[in-house]
């Protein structure tokens, strides 16, 4: 059945909580099989080494010491699709930038489960290349977050930043929907997956859909906001916000977006408005073409233009009316 066909069947059948998980049960298939490397995709000699292995649903292991072969599965979190890692933002590194050259011994040594995790900090912290994107900042935000408040034995910026995966959409991608959606899978990784909910806290997974039973249109919302622009506090000085709220403090009333100052000029679209008043100077055309924000895609010109074609069309019935009871009124004396 086509894909489109079956997501306007949902809709009309009123199951509306499986446009949620389709995302994540789609994922799931292209996991059943190992993934064949687009030959347009190169990788150094290391990186590919890893990815024999890393980059399969089964791997081979062999005792060093008595030559014995095993097969064995390889573990959902530990596997790697190539071709997304090559299309990530960190898809250019080698594998032992960032991880132990222990690992190039296989089997790899036990000690190598206790390396710790880069944190995005120790990276781009110190690097002024790196200054625009105030990643000192986005660390003090996440802190105060509730996710740095909470967890913070076992969340990290790997929680929702996959490094082998993860792309910067809100700088790269010029589609706010490819933007949502790709931002929005984040979130429900774990607010949608109660095998990676569990890990983090021993509660009851939350459902999605009944807790925003209160918006119009949910699922429109769904498809053209992401959870952040409501649920985190806006930053001037970073992009994407960092410090979530919590549940009781998100944005809950309709005028602070559906207006011409809608928080989401800041936050959604701050990239893009940004990006068009650079090169045009005009502040609504990073915004017209995509947005579904009632009363903050307005501009002058289309006012005063609408304003016009209404007067006309308001003269134009006038005349005709005029005209009309003329022509009754002569029709009539002559009667």
């Amino acid at each position: 059945m086509d894909l489109t066909k079956f997501v306007k069947k949902i809709r009309k059948t009123g199951a509306r909580w499986l446009l949620l998980v389709l995302p994540l049960f789609i994922a799931w298939l292209m996991s059943g099989a190992d993934v064949s490397l687009d030959p347009k995709v190169e990788f150094d000699e290391e990186t590919l080494q890893c990815l024999e292995c890393h980059g399969a649903m089964r791997y081979t292991l062999v005792d060093p010491e008595t030559g014995d072969t095993v097969s064995m599965k390889m573990y959902e979190e530990l596997r790697i699709d190539p071709n997304v890692y090559a299309k990530a933002t960190h898809g250019s590194f080698s594998c032992i930038d960032c991880h132990s050259p222990d690992f190039e011994t296989h089997p790899h040594p036990v000690s190598v489960k206790f390396e710790p995790n880069f944190e995005c900090i120790d990276c781009h912290g110190p690097d002024e290349k790196y200054a625009d994107f105030n990643f000192e900042t986005i660390e003090e935000e996440y802190s105060i977050s509730v996710h740095g408040n909470h967890y913070i034995e076992n969340f990290s910026c790997w929680s929702c930043h996959n490094p082998h995966t993860y792309k910067n959409t809100a700088r790269q991608s010029e589609s706010i929907t490819e933007i949502v959606a790709y931002n929005n899978s984040m979130c429900l990784g774990c607010h949608g997956d109660i095998s990676h909910y569990e890990v983090l806290i021993e509660r009851q997974l939350t459902n999605m859909l009944s807790k925003h039973d209160w918006l119009p249109n949910q699922s429109l919302h769904f498809r053209k906001v992401r959870c952040i622009d409501c649920h985190a506090a806006v930053h001037e000085d970073i992009l994407v916000a960092h410090q979530v709220l919590p549940a009781n403090q998100a944005v809950r009333n309709c005028v602070d977006c559906h207006s011409t100052n809608s928080i989401l000029m800041g936050s959604l679209y701050k990239h893009q408005v940004v990006e068009k008043r650079s090169k045009s100077g005009f502040f609504n055309a990073a915004i017209t073409n995509q947005a579904y924000i009632i009363g903050a895609n307005r501009n002058y010109y289309f006012n005063v233009f609408s304003v016009v074609i209404f007067g006309l069309v308001l003269a134009a019935i006038a005349v005709h009316a005029t005209l009309r009871y003329i022509s009754y009124r002569r029709q009539h004396g002559k009667k």
